[in-house]
């Protein structure tokens, strides 16, 4: 069950239908929220030690503040009342803070905007998303900021019939429940593989002696390009969220979630891309 979600923000408007998302699922789930900023002091050969503590804390009380109005000002009164807490970090690595704070305060799900506006520290574009997906130690909610608030009628999970993947779903089943989702399970096969149909049969067997959820279908597609057909299924299908496992191992991910093909993935796609890390199952 998802007890604690965080947010963070560059305050860009790139990161506002993330806000709104994370604000929606806390809802759903009667969860903690934990909204976050992360800041950079940066360190001059002339700097003196005490005045960068007082700028250090006076940019914590700041940014504070400026958390509070950016939620004010995207949520209007409706985040007021509840469960939300503000953190405010100083450090020069955005992705090494939220991990450490993720694995702090035991994070079930980050939700963070696909893409920023940041000129210096190009805030969540392509490499952060990536890097996010690949370590975080919970699931990865990637919003673009094109997505709008919606119900999530069809979400659509992409599988190379691994026992993690069975695991993976049973935790999407949990989010498909909260909105009454259709879950499309589909595979991308090329034309040299064979007995696809034989596998998804026997992923099938397996799936439904783990999950219980009456919302689901599966879908073999061949293509020999597995990012183009995936998102040629996603827009048919009328996806409204797109998940996947980010894998350890060789298979899946290197023939489809290769770095360059998540970065074109998170840029390319106007929904929100959830990631279960492996190791967070």
């Amino acid at each position: 069950m998802m007890k604690t979600i965080l947010y963070a923000t560059d305050y860009s408007q790139n990161s506002v239908a993330a806000l709104k998302l994370a604000h929606l699922m806390t809802k759903k789930f009667d969860a903690k929220l934990f909204v976050m900023h992360v800041f950079d002091i940066p360190l001059t050969l002339s700097t003196v030690s005490i005045s960068h503590l007082k700028k250090e804390k006076r940019l914590l009380i700041e940014n504070k503040s400026k958390l509070k109005e950016f939620c004010k000002e995207h949520l209007g009164d409706t985040w007021e009342g509840g469960d939300i807490n503000f953190i405010v970090e100083e450090n020069v690595s955005v992705v090494q803070t939220i991990l450490k704070k993720a694995t702090e305060l035991e994070i079930d799900l980050i939700v963070l905007g696909a893409k920023g506006t940041s000129a210096v520290k190009q805030f969540f574009m392509g490499s952060a998303t990536t890097a996010l997906i690949k370590k975080a130690p919970c699931a990865v909610l990637a919003v673009p900021a094109m997505s709008t608030l919606e119900n999530f009628q069809s979400m659509v999970y992409a599988t190379d019939f691994e026992q993690a993947d069975i695991f993976a779903i049973n935790r999407l089943v949990e989010i498909a429940k909260k909105f009454n989702s259709k879950i499309s399970i589909v595979h991308i096969s090329t034309s040299a593989e064979y007995a696809g149909d034989q596998q998804m049969e026997w992923f099938k067997e397996m799936l439904y002696q783990k999950v219980t959820y009456d919302k689901m279908e599966f879908d073999l597609i061949f293509d020999d390009d597995i990012f183009e057909g995936l998102n040629r299924y996603l827009e048919n299908a009328h996806a409204s969220m797109f998940a996947m496992l980010e894998r350890k191992d060789n298979s899946f991910s290197q023939r489809f979630l290769q770095e360059d093909k998540v970065k074109k993935m998170v840029s390319a796609t106007t929904i929100p891309l959830i990631s279960f890390n492996i190791g967070g199952l």
